[in-house]
Parts: structure tokens; C-alpha cells; sequence
């Protein structure tokens, strides 16, 4: 794969600055050759486009990591049967999207770019193909709201209840869709807990900006409401074999990931030492602490450090979640796992570096709410 993954690197460079404009292009060119496609997309594409330019990005990433690769893909594969996408839709979308390059890539593009991406779309659409064919659950699950709470103004924790199992790791995240809100625009949202006996998945989300989803499900979600929920994705998961102590930096609602990541830890872990740092902008943003300090009372092996960035009254750690994290440590014997918003992802990704952290022992997700 060493040359096939070059050559994409390469030309992704390209068109790396226009992609907003790329994916515009392939949605454009798709819909005008298959018109009967535009219904099975939302009406508002924009978190759509982010969506395949994140799934393009991380394939080139992951084309010589053979073992990522294919689960990543095979998970995609069986995500996308939400849409209900089916096999001959794939040629359609590779023509699309190799025009869409060709367009941005300018006089630069070769035939040899051009050749790598059709090779490589191939690849891509064969393993996604299959994992949807492998995939014996249904395209999506519905599932009943039987709680809903609001920690702060725009942030809620609600609890659903699917008709039927879905079974997930912890650590993993899948895509959400309010039918009687917002039909058709999908988001991505982790549990909050570990997989239960009763099927139920807590889901901590905050509304942001003009986000139609997050609104919708912080500010008219209601107990007996349905939501249509898709297959779990996702690889910030724990590996049991591992004994190194492990550090969990947690940014907002990135929270979610890490308690389900924790509760997992609670069933079995008995000789590991666990760091939480949960950083918001201030106190009131810290919507699940009083949780967090019963579980850290409750488990001798669990430690909770919270800082808040923009709270000058705040009796804890004050500035950003990274900054507070490197001022303990030393880290580098502790596998590490980070979530929150893009943003606070990238600034624990650079701390972490700087402290020496081998990246083979950080897992991490990247998470917008619209």
C-alpha cells in the first residue's frame, strides 16, 4: 500500500485547502446524475459534507494500517445503512467524488492521481459494501426517551431505551436522529455508560449555536419521545490487557465517552490507578461532577482533577484541561484517552506531545454537536 498511500497524500494536499468546496462538488454531481439520491439526505448538507471529508481523511490515515482500516470501514459500511444505501449507489458516489478532485486539483492532478484514487475508492467501497452485508441488525433501532434532565442551559443528559438490543463497547459512539424535529440530519453522540442488562443508553449532549439536533434534543426532547438511533462506530476503547495506570482528559460533554469508558473499568479493574480530568469554561459547565467525586469515593484506585478556564471564582485548577494536565504527571508510562471538542482535542494532543506521551498510547474522539 506504500505507494497507493504516497500518491494519495500527495494529491489530497492538492485540494486540501478547497475540501468544504470539494464535498460541495461531489454532493452537487451525485444528486444531478441520481436525483432520487437528494432523498435520502438531510435537507441541510453541511454537517453531511464535514462527515465525508472526516471518513476520506481517515482512510487515507489508516490505507497502510491494514487492521484499522478494514474495521473502520467495515463500521462505516454498516453505518451507512441508515441511509439506505445500497450497492450500486457506490459507483455513482466514486464517479462524484473523483470528478469533484479532478475539479480542485487543477492543472497539478496527474493520471497517476487520479489512477490511486480509483484504485483506492475501490478498495474503500468493497470493505463498506461488505460490512453492511455482513451486518445482521437492523439499519437503525428505535428507541423510546425515558428520562431527560437539564444539568445547565444548554446542556441535558437523557436515557433511552431501544426496542431492540444494541450492542456497543463503551468508548464507542453512534449517530442520533430526532424524526418529529429534525428528520433526516444524523448526529454523532457517545453513551455515557457501559453496555447494561436492560439495553439503556445515558447521552449527555449540549446545544450549540444554531445546532438543529443538539437543540432539539437539550431544549424539546420528552420522556416518551422516539428517537431513531444507527450502529455503533468507533475505536477509543479499552484494551484489558493492558496494566498500565491510565489517564482520562475529558473536555465538556466529551465527558460521555469517559464515564462509559469508566464504568467498564469499575466491573473488573483492581490494580490500575485512574486519572479523570474533566475541564469546562466554568463551574456551572461541570454538569456531572457530583457523579464523578461518588465514584472516585466509591473506587480507591479513581482520582478526579477539575479545572475550569474562565471561572476566576472557581475553587479547583483554573485554565484549560491541558494546561492543568501538564502541570502533574509524569505521564509517560500511562495510556491516555482524550475527548472533547475539536479544539480542546488538538491543544491535549500537543500538551501530550510535549510531555513525551508515545502516541501509540493515546486513543482519542473528536466531537461536534449541531
Amino acid at each position: 500500500m506504500g505507494d497507493l498511500g504516497r500518491l494519495l497524500k500527495e494529491s489530497w494536499s492538492l485540494v486540501e485547502e478547497n475540501q468544504d468546496k470539494v464535498a460541495g462538488y461531489f454532493y452537487a454531481r451525485m444528486f444531478l446524475s441520481n436525483p432520487e439520491l437528494r432523498e435520502l439526505f438531510p435537507v441541510y448538507l453541511e454537517a453531511q459534507r464535514t462527515r465525508l471529508l472526516r471518513a476520506i481523511v481517515t482512510a487515507i490515515q489508516t490505507i497502510e494500517d491494514p487492521d484499522r482500516f478494514d474495521s473502520y470501514l467495515h463500521a462505516l459500511g454498516r453505518d451507512h445503512r441508515k441511509f439506505h444505501v445500497e450497492p450500486e449507489h457506490f459507483e455513482v458516489a466514486g464517479g462524484a467524488l473523483l470528478e469533484a478532485l479532478r475539479h480542485y486539483g487543477g492543472e497539478q492532478w496527474s493520471i497517476e492521481y487520479d489512477q490511486a484514487w480509483a484504485d483506492a475508492y475501490t478498495v474503500i467501497s468493497t470493505k463498506m459494501i461488505a460490512g453492511a452485508a455482513a451486518d445482521k441488525n437492523p439499519p437503525s433501532w428505535h428507541a423510546e426517551v425515558i428520562a431527560h434532565e437539564r444539568r445547565a442551559h444548554d446542556i441535558a443528559v437523557f436515557t433511552v431505551r431501544p426496542l431492540q438490543p444494541l450492542e456497543f463497547r463503551a468508548g464507542q459512539y453512534l449517530s442520533i436522529e430526532c424524526p418529529q424535529y429534525q428528520p433526516r440530519l444524523w448526529r454523532t453522540y457517545s453513551p455515557a455508560n457501559a453496555p447494561r442488562r436492560d439495553h439503556t443508553l445515558d447521552f449527555h449532549v449540549r446545544a450549540l449555536g444554531a445546532g438543529w439536533v443538539s437543540g432539539a434534543l437539550v431544549r424539546r426532547l420528552a420522556v416518551g419521545d422516539m428517537l431513531r438511533l444507527a450502529a455503533p462506530m468507533g475505536s477509543m476503547t479499552l484494551d484489558r490487557r493492558s496494566t498500565r495506570d491510565t489517564v482520562f482528559v475529558a473536555g465538556g460533554t466529551g465527558l460521555a465517552p469517559v464515564k462509559s469508558l469508566l464504568e467498564e473499568l469499575t466491573r473488573y479493574n483492581r490494580t490500575r490507578w485512574v486519572h479523570v480530568f474533566f475541564g469546562a469554561r466554568t463551574r456551572d459547565e461541570l454538569y456531572d461532577l457530583a457523579d464523578l467525586n461518588r465514584l472516585a469515593a466509591r473506587y480507591p484506585w479513581l482520582s478526579v482533577v477539575t479545572a475550569c478556564s474562565d471561572d476566576p471564582t472557581f475553587p479547583g485548577e483554573r485554565g484549560t484541561i491541558s494546561e492543568v494536565v501538564a502541570r502533574y504527571g509524569p505521564w509517560n508510562e500511562h495510556d491516555f484517552f482524550v475527548s472533547g471538542s475539536g479544539a480542546m482535542v488538538r491543544s491535549s494532543l500537543r500538551t501530550l506531545a510535549e510531555l513525551q506521551v508515545p502516541s501509540i498510547r493515546i486513543k482519542y474522539d473528536t466531537f461536534t454537536d449541531y
